[in-house]
């Protein structure tokens, strides 16, 4: 396994329900002490529309900036901007103040450099979401916000553009987001709250990297399971991130937090234990060994999704220390919670996308699979 290519792969006035997408019913949100103007730097991606929808219920305004291809029909009026980071067109943000700025989908360092040309000064406080792939190093566990992160090798940062680089390019993913982040404490020095995600999970997730298991649990059987179960996890909701983020805004948080979960160590075990039970599967988990999953050139995180062996090069990967968040305030919904909405929404798509899973192994792979691990002697042990 290419490991190095895989890693590369947180006072209520009063209240109203918020229907959450996938959910079985409505949570009740207490408005903020004091309404705030909020501008999403997107907003219509994986997490904005539930931070708008969380942003809403609290009583805030909001505005959002995008190119203005991915309409949304949200439950009180937004203001919408349209204009696009990748070509510097920030035009329709001019001459305007808010008092938070969420930057959620920056790609580039320039697109943050750009923003704070247009913005600094005119927003209160700038929150960054971004990854927890920015680290150099995923090998010690237990490590913090102060690790040292991953360093950029090419000549010209700000320079690199979607004409330059392919969008998505694995290798340059962390760097990028790096630099981003310094260029976000340029622009706005002591008014930063820098969010490091890890992966993010739930309803509305395009990259199937959770809806796997869910899925593939729900069907039950057999089903080929990656090490020996005492492999760590880590993972996040995008509702309760969004919802966070919303709230470091409410408490003008500064500085930077590792933001994934669950709040106490979870195991591929309990993992999938606790996904089988929210989705009401009946599976029978066949363990199979990291090594020979390598020899059979299975990979984590994409063929075995949310899966990081917790040895070696990435024994830190999924167990980062998550205290400040905890102390910001971040908090989880249950584990089968997130199963259960996330396999709810998943089953509202098209016939033809829930057939073609977009992480995990096909329903063919892992039989081939099963069939190879128990044609060994090892198996029966």
């Amino acid at each position: 396994m290419d490991r190095r290519r895989v890693l590369a792969g947180a006072a209520a006035l009063s209240t109203l329900s918020v229907i959450e997408p996938g959910a079985a019913m409505t949570r009740e949100v207490g408005k903020a002490a004091t309404p705030l103007r909020i501008l999403i730097l997107g907003g219509t991606g994986f997490i904005g529309p539930h931070e708008v929808d969380y942003a809403l219920a609290r009583g805030h305004s909001l505005t959002l900036f995008n190119r203005g291809r991915s309409p949304h029909a949200w439950p009180a009026p937004v203001e919408e901007l349209v204009g696009d980071r990748s070509t510097g067109d920030l035009k329709s943000l001019e001459g305007r103040e808010w008092d938070v700025c969420i930057d959620n989908p920056t790609t580039f360092p320039f697109w943050v450099r750009d923003a704070g040309r247009v913005l600094a000064g005119k927003v209160g406080r700038y929150i960054f979401v971004s990854t927890i792939s920015v680290y150099r190093d995923n090998d010690q566990p237990g490590a913090d916000e102060t690790a040292a992160l991953a360093s950029y090798a090419g000549d010209d940062p700000l320079g690199e553009t979607p004409a330059s680089q392919a969008q998505g390019h694995a290798a340059l993913y962390g760097p990028y987001k790096a630099l981003s982040e310094a260029q976000a404490q340029i622009w706005f020095p002591g008014r930063t709250a820098i969010v490091r995600p890890g992966l993010i999970v739930g309803p509305g997730d395009q990259t199937d990297r959770f809806t796997f298991w869910p899925a593939r649990l729900a069907r039950g059987g057999q089903v080929a399971a990656p090490g020996s179960g005492t492999d760590p996890v880590q993972y996040i909701d995008a509702r309760d991130l969004a919802g966070w983020i919303i709230r470091l805004a409410e408490a003008r948080a500064r500085g930077v937090f590792n933001a994934t979960g669950p709040a106490r160590p979870l195991t591929m075990t309990s993992f999938l234990e606790d996904t089988s039970d929210g989705v009401g599967g009946r599976p029978s988990l066949v363990w199979i060994p990291a090594a020979f999953l390598e020899h059979q050139k299975v990979e984590p995180w994409t063929d075995m999704p949310v899966w990081v062996p917790g040895v070696g090069e990435t024994a830190g990967f999924a167990r980062r220390d998550i205290a400040r968040a905890l102390a910001a305030g971040l908090t989880f919904r249950p584990l089968t919670t997130t199963a259960s909405d996330t396999l709810a929404w998943f089953r509202t798509l098209p016939a033809a996308r829930q057939s073609k899973l977009r992480s995990g192994l096909s329903a063919e792979r892992e039989a081939a699979l099963l069939a190879a691990w128990r044609s060994t002697p090892s198996s029966e042990g």
